[in-house]
């Protein structure tokens, strides 16, 4: 740990074993302090060590941030639980003060402190907090055998969480609900989500074994999800077709895509799966499909979806620059190229044409966008009578280019 002058503020990690738990060098940090910051639960926790100001965190959080900088250079300190790296209060003040005004000293986080309770391995864990944040994004976790750790909003989260697990067919799994953790009220309990009968603390974490039942609808890792996984009239980019569309969109870490015409939003739902951090905005001028769209992102774990409900090329305007862009439906001359004048370079456009028209577009632009064509036939087998045959559906002609 290196300490200087130029340090005007600490962000103090602090557990429920509050100052006992603090090393020497944080106990004279906190003495020191003109300033401190925290939750009210956090100043009780550390009160017999402040000797300045305690200023406990309005709601909403940042409207104190102007005042905290305003306390430079006086030695100021934050209380933050654990970790304040992971999922706190540190990463956001790392983005208003510079590194080197700046000291950090940990305490073990809540989910270091499950992992020695339950003898887990922190690595072989997923990790997800529901602090201010929906249930739905661990809908991507629940992968049979895994190990998922997650901070609880509040005392009722742990119930809504197990009543979730039921409702998805994965009513086996082993909830471990953690209050506490670290200090004299530390308790835990062990049950299944089909058994939950727990009334936690309002402080508490929870740890999922996941099992699935036969049948339940575990997320596959791989794209093309079948297409009964979403609520759909028709208008739908088809699974085979949807797995080659995001194999050429190439979603990155962090992207952002345009779906123009999303329809059901499958293929902006697939792009979000790949990763949390990506983002995905899908135009849909009607009002049933766009509402469609979001309650299948809901019901697939990707809240985030940004749906709005506009005709392109009018609703792209405003919008924040894309890495890719899918056109699903609703293609002519100048959406194609509003999309392309908007796409970051190195950004993917994949367009998909199911009628002639459409299809006379792409051939005539591809040369142009240094693209290339691919077409694209599938056959289903069907029940002819009492026989069977396979049925080809519409052939898709697919555009892919890369802007330079």
């Amino acid at each position: 740990m290196s300490m200087n002058s130029s340090h005007w503020l600490t962000i103090l990690g602090i557990g429920e074993d509050g100052v006992n738990g603090l090393s020497a060098a944080a106990r004279g940090l906190l003495r020191g302090a003109e300033v401190v910051y925290g939750g009210r639960r956090h100043l009780s926790l550390a009160e017999e060590l402040i000797g300045g100001e305690a200023r406990p965190w309005p709601s909403p959080m940042a409207s104190a941030y102007p005042d905290l900088l305003a306390c430079r250079p006086r030695p100021t300190v934050v209380l933050a639980s654990g970790d304040p790296f992971c999922f706190g209060v540190g990463s956001v003040l790392a983005e208003l003060v510079r590194r080197e005004e700046m000291l950090c000293i940990p305490a073990p986080s809540a989910f270091a402190l499950a992992c020695a309770r339950l003898g887990w391995a922190a690595q072989d864990c997923a990790t997800i907090s529901f602090c201010g944040r929906p249930l739905e994004p661990v809908r991507a976790l629940l992968q049979p055998g895994a190990r998922i750790l997650a901070l609880s909003a509040d005392a009722a989260t742990p119930a809504a969480l197990a009543a979730m697990l039921v409702r998805l067919g994965f009513g086996p799994t082993r909830l471990h609900v953690l209050e506490a953790l670290g200090g004299p009220r530390e308790r835990i309990a062990s049950t299944t989500a089909a058994a939950f009968a727990l009334e936690p603390a309002a402080l508490n974490m929870v740890a999922l074994d996941v099992v699935a039942e036969p049948g339940a609808r575990v997320l596959p890792l791989s794209t093309g999800l079948l297409d009964n996984f979403f609520e759909h009239d028709g208008q739908i980019t088809k699974s085979e077709i949807r797995a080659v569309t995001l194999a050429a969109l190439a979603p990155r870490q962090g992207e952002l895509l345009w779906d123009i015409g999303c329809g059901s939003g499958s293929v902006a739902i697939e792009w979000l799966l790949r990763h949390p951090s990506n983002r995905a905005v899908g135009l849909e001028p009607r009002a049933e499909r766009a509402a469609r769209a979001l309650r299948n992102a809901l019901a697939l774990g990707t809240p985030g979806l940004r749906l709005e409900q506009a005709r392109a090329p009018e609703g792209l305007e405003g919008l924040p620059p894309p890495d890719a862009i899918f056109i699903g439906g609703g293609c002519d001359a100048v959406v194609l190229e509003r999309a392309w004048a908007a796409l970051k370079p190195g950004g993917r456009l994949v367009a998909n044409a199911v009628t002639v028209e459409t299809e006379a577009l792409l051939l005539s632009s591809h040369a142009r966008l240094g693209a290339r064509l691919t077409r694209i036939g599938v056959e289903r087998l069907d029940a002819i009578g009492n026989r069977h045959g396979f049925r080809p559906a519409m052939t898709v002609t697919q555009l892919v280019a890369v802007k330079p």
